[in-house]
């Protein structure tokens, strides 16, 4: 029991002893990681105020001295560990990160992937803060690129997170990449009506509309033969082509071709349809070659439409031989 309590005494003395002599080397590695770690800070601080009144790269500051301040972090660490263990060498340091650096990878892919996406993405800037973009089912305004996901408000109101890989490897409509954006309507006038007049009328109801440009100049083209009108298509180009501005003008400029075409007697006709009612009344129902409505008719003669008031007459006639049958048929049972 003596022995026991005397190794592990002994133990415990060569610890406080290897502490001791370790203390000042410990004391210095604090120092050394604290001033690496203020560095860091001063370095992101300096990052942040290069890119601040920078539209464009605002975000990519932010990321990259993220980045930066990490990284000096992370050498200040090997530092203070060099200093506390000499024997530790730097060609440990490097196969330590590198065993740790693929654990970390297959660990958190997802979060690196999104992040080397991010990366990307401000780098190359396929889309910027305050674009608005159309990411599959998704519409908005972006708000902030961040390395894990791109934040984008929807016109309604709602916030709509997605991440950053998606965005990287799948196709992103940006409506306001450039400073001109066409918009089009198609508006259905009669057959019977003028189709050079009323396109001249449609292109003067878009030039009277402010807001829509000289250049490049609107148009109107016959996009369609549809069942009850003919389609004219109206393209007008406008600046800048945010979505409440394109709204306003569209809600400006078809109130304009509106009330133009209406002025001038171009008719904007309703869908109609033709219903052919079959008369389960005939003496012909179910021959097809004879019958008129919802078959076409054979060789032999066609039946001539008939009045309604003697197919009403017919179909009176028909219910009053079918109530008498069936008077005889209950007499004859009692």
């Amino acid at each position: 029991m003596n022995t026991a309590l005397s190794t592990a005494w002994n133990k415990v003395q060569d610890m406080v002893s290897g502490l001791i002599v370790l203390l000042p080397n410990i004391v210095l590695a604090l120092i050394v990681f604290t001033l690496f770690f203020l560095i860091a800070g001063g370095i992101k601080q300096l990052v942040k105020r290069l890119t601040r009144d920078r539209r464009h790269s605002y975000n990519l500051g932010l990321v990259l001295g993220r980045l930066a301040q990490w990284t000096i972090i992370l050498i200040g660490l090997f530092v203070a560990l060099s200093i506390i263990l000499p024997s530790l060498k730097a060609g440990d340091l490097v196969q330590l990160l590198g065993i740790s650096g693929v654990a970390i990878g297959f660990a958190f892919r997802d979060i690196l992937q999104n992040f080397l996406a991010g990366i990307l993405i401000l780098l190359t800037e396929p889309f910027q803060i305050h674009d608005q973009i159309v990411f599959k089912g998704f519409e908005g305004t972006v708000e902030s690129i961040q390395t894990r996901a791109t934040l984008i408000r929807t016109y309604d109101g709602r916030r709509i997170v997605i991440p950053n890989s998606e965005l990287f490897t799948n196709s992103v409509v940006v409506n306001t990449a450039f400073e001109n954006r066409r918009l089009e309507y198609d508006i259905g006038i009669g057959y019977g009506d003028d189709i050079d007049w009323a396109k001249e009328l449609v292109l003067e109801a878009m030039h009277e509309t402010p807001g829509v440009l000289r250049e490049p100049a609107p148009d109107a083209i016959v996009v369609d033969l549809a069942e009850s009108t003919v389609n004219i298509r109206a393209r007008w180009w406008v600046q800048p082509p945010r979505r409440a501005d394109s709204l306003d003008l569209q809600d400006q400029v078809l109130t304009a071709i509106k009330n133009k075409l209406t002025k001038n007697g171009i008719d904007l006709p309703f869908p109609t349809r033709q219903i052919l009612f079959h008369d389960q009344t005939e003496e012909t129902d179910g021959d097809r070659d004879r019958q008129r409505e919802g078959w076409p008719a054979g060789k032999g003669e066609v039946p001539q439409p008939r009045r309604i008031s003697e197919a009403l007459r017919q179909f009176a006639e028909l219910r009053a031989r079918q109530d008498k049958n069936g008077q005889r048929r209950s007499t004859r049972e009692e």
